[in-house]
C-alpha cells in the first residue's frame, strides 16, 4: 500500500477505528512490508556482488522485521482468545510502532530478543537462525577470526582473507527465501483474517472497552 486512508478504515468499522490499536496494526503491517522488501533486495544485491558479510547483516535485520509481524499477529490472536486484555494490547502496539532505545521517543521499544522468543513457538528454529546471523554481525570469534582467517595446521600458519562467501555463500539465498515465504504467509493469510476478526471483536466489546479504558485516554484516537 502506498497510503492508509483513514476514511477507508472508518468505512470498514467506525467503532473499531475510534481506537488507536487497530490503526497501529495497519501501520505495522505495511511498514514491515516496505522495510523487509528493502532489506532483502539489498541483501540479495550484495550477495550477487560477493559481499557476503553485508548480505548476512541485512538478512539478520530482515528476520528481526519478520519477527515483528509474527509477534503482532500473536498479540491479535491473544486478544481474540481472551488471554490478553485489549488495553494491554494497545500499549504493546504503541511500543511496536513508536518505541525507541535511544530515547528519541517517550516510549521504550520491546526488546527484539523478547519478540524472537515469542516467535519461536510458531517457527521453531528462528532464534537459532537469528543467533547464527548475529555471530556474523558482531566482532566475536566468528565475526573476526573465522570470517577473516584460516589456520594451516600443517605449516603452523594463519592466513587472512575475506571468507564470508566461502562460508555462507551457498546457503544465503535459501535463507532469504525462507524469510520471504514466512513473511508472505504472515502478511497475506494470517494478518488479514485476524484483522477482520479483531474489528468484529472490538465492535462487540466496545461498551466494556469504553468502561475500562485508562483515564489518560491513551487508547482513543
Amino acid at each position: 500500500m502506498a497510503s492508509i486512508p483513514l476514511g477507508g478504515l472508518f468505512s470498514r468499522s467506525a467503532t473499531a477505528y475510534k481506537w488507536k490499536a487497530p490503526f497501529r496494526c495497519w501501520m505495522l503491517h505495511e511498514s514491515v512490508l516496505w522495510r523487509l522488501h528493502d532489506l532483502l533486495t539489498q541483501s540479495v544485491a550484495l550477495h550477487k556482488q560477493g559481499h557476503g558479510l553485508g548480505a548476512r547483516i541485512l538478512l539478520r535485520s530482515g528476520f528481526e522485521t519478520l519477527a515483528t509481524l509474527i509477534y503482532l499477529n500473536q498479540l491479535m490472536k491473544q486478544v481474540l482468545d481472551g488471554t490478553l486484555g485489549f488495553h494491554e494490547f494497545d500499549e504493546k502496539t504503541l511500543r511496536l510502532t513508536v518505541g525507541s532505545k535511544n530515547k528519541s521517543t517517550k516510549t521504550e521499544s520491546i526488546n527484539i530478543i523478547t519478540i524472537l522468543g515469542k516467535c519461536e513457538n510458531r517457527y521453531p528454529g528462528i532464534e537459532k537462525i537469528y543467533a547464527n546471523l548475529s555471530e556474523s554481525a558482531h566482532p566475536s570469534y566468528e565475526g573476526l577470526c573465522v570470517g577473516y582467517s584460516k589456520i594451516d595446521h600443517d605449516l603452523y600458519d594463519t592466513n587472512f582473507s575475506n571468507r564470508w562467501m566461502e562460508l555462507y555463500g551457498d546457503n544465503h539465498l535459501g535463507m532469504v527465501e525462507l524469510c520471504m515465504v514466512s513473511f508472505e504467509e504472515e502478511y497475506n493469510d494470517i494478518w488479514g483474517d485476524l484483522m477482520s476478526k479483531l474489528e468484529g471483536w472490538i465492535e462487540a466489546n466496545d461498551d466494556e472497552l469504553e468502561a475500562t479504558k485508562p483515564p489518560d485516554g491513551e487508547t482513543q484516537s
